[in-house]
């Protein structure tokens, strides 16, 4: 085979790689723009910079449409020069600050993936390594790359892509994710979730003993103590980890400071959580909605539980119950575990027997005319006595997200298809203009 031959087909792969690698990247923070500001939050406090949740949504947004809109100009190689000079740069830029959290782990995961590929920063950086390389070699030999659009389109390829991200951004933004990667997602059973198998594996452990000035490791069943007690415990060190429940912890305290999460997952009717990680950040522009559904809960002939679950201090609470009028009783969590909940703030959790038969933005509550068949509906949805799911809603929630994504699909390739059509008939047709001048 010849060099050329062969280089082409090498930075061929790479274009590949590289830009469905980007697109994949890009999609997966478009879908959960909430969790991406959260995440860039964490990495602006690890390096101890200034940032308000404004600038950490902004950077969410454009770090999501900036890496799909380079990824799509890579796969259809329009600026080819200038578009792997970007890539270049930003693998330049990526992989020795994924070094960094590697090894000094300020934050636990570098959140390349959002929440659908959650991987140690270790990974991150080795993942890295050959996206440097290839984004290097497709700079070396960008001109080798096989364009599918004329110069004159380019200007629609790069804008498109970009601005149709940064709207699906804001879809995700406004309404929860099109694809929920949280653990508690609608349909499922919040004590299944938190079960340990019987035979699930352990945690193991390394022991570090020390004698006569001698320091020694040993597994859990060779501790030396129960032989010589002469041996001093000095520390123990995890080396493998054992089975991790979906949902590890989920605790909701009253303001007596008791959890009664159990009494709250264990109701057979159907309870209201109102989700506000920081009441201080909630938005008030569907409080009337809420409201409404706080009194048709205590007024309806079957008492419904309604509570609103926060971590910020009891005068942010006495603050948002004067400013909206709120009468509802309040539970305090973590605020890891109620964002963890949902990507909404405030956001409403209906569930049944621990399960959780509906996620509602603030934005999609709903509103009186709709809300007493919302929730009949809701409270009539069979539960599998095995697992405790909601079969039907889990059927019904993908069959919504299918159509979703088709739509998506659709939205974005279906115009880029287009142009692509006027664009080769125009060029041929110039082609065509410019072959009969050279004749006559």
């Amino acid at each position: 085979m010849k060099k050329e031959t062969v280089i082409k087909v090498l930075v061929e792969f790479c274009r590949l790689l590289v830009g469905a690698t980007f697109v994949f990247s890009g999609l997966m923070k478009a879908i959960d723009p909430v969790g991406g500001a959260i995440k860039m939050g964490e990495y602006l406090s690890s390096f101890g910079m200034n940032h308000s949740i404004l600038l950490d949504n902004i950077l969410s947004f454009n770090l999501a449409s900036i890496e799909f809109t380079l990824g799509i100009c890579l796969l259809l190689a329009v600026y080819r020069k200038l578009v792997s000079i970007c890539v270049l740069l930003m693998m330049c830029f990526m992989t020795p600050l994924t070094l960094y959290l590697a090894i000094f782990n300020p934050v636990a995961d570098c959140g390349c993936f959002g929440d659908a590929i959650i991987i140690s920063n270790w990974a991150t950086f080795f993942k890295n390594i050959p996206l440097l390389a290839a984004s290097f070699f497709i700079y070396l030999y960008h001109k080798r790359l096989t364009t599918f659009f004329s110069y004159r389109a380019y200007w629609f390829v790069v804008l498109f892509p970009y601005f149709f991200c940064m709207a699906f951004c804001y879809e995700n933004f406004s309404h929860l994710p099109i694809k929920d990667f949280l653990p508690y997602k609608v349909g499922l059973n919040i004590p299944k979730l938190m079960e340990i198998p019987e035979d699930a594996p352990q945690d193991e452990y390394l022991f570090v003993y020390e004698k006569d000035g001698v320091k020694k490791e040993f597994k859990i069943d060779e501790l030396p103590v129960s032989q010589d007690t002469t041996w001093k415990y000095v520390d123990s060190k995890l080396i493998k980890e054992g089975f991790i429940p979906v949902v590890s912890s989920f605790e909701l305290y009253n303001k007596n400071e008791k959890n009664i999460a159990d009494f709250i997952l264990s109701q057979p009717r159907l309870t209201f959580l109102l989700i506000m990680p920081k009441i201080e950040e909630a938005s008030d522009l569907h409080v009337e909605r809420i409201n409404r559904i706080y009194e048709y809960s205590v007024e309806s002939d079957v008492k419904m539980p309604f509570y609103a679950v926060t971590a910020s201090a009891p005068e942010a609470i006495e603050e948002w119950k004067s400013n909206s009028g709120a009468d509802y009783p309040f539970l305090t969590a973590d605020d890891v575990q109620l964002k963890s909940m949902i990507r909404s703030n405030p956001g409403m959790i209906v569930l049944k027997n621990g399960t959780i038969l509906a996620k509602w933005h603030h934005n999609d509550i709903p509103e009186e005319e709709k809300l007493i068949e919302v929730i009949t509906k809701l409270d009539s949805s069979p539960i599998n006595e095995t697992d405790g799911s909601a079969p039907e809603i889990i059927a019904e929630k993908k069959k919504a997200e299918n159509i979703s994504w088709l739509r998506i699909f659709a939205g974005f390739t279906l115009p880029l298809l287009l142009i692509w059509i006027i664009d080769f008939f125009r060029d041929r047709h110039v082609r065509k203009k410019e072959r009969l001048q050279t004749v006559s």
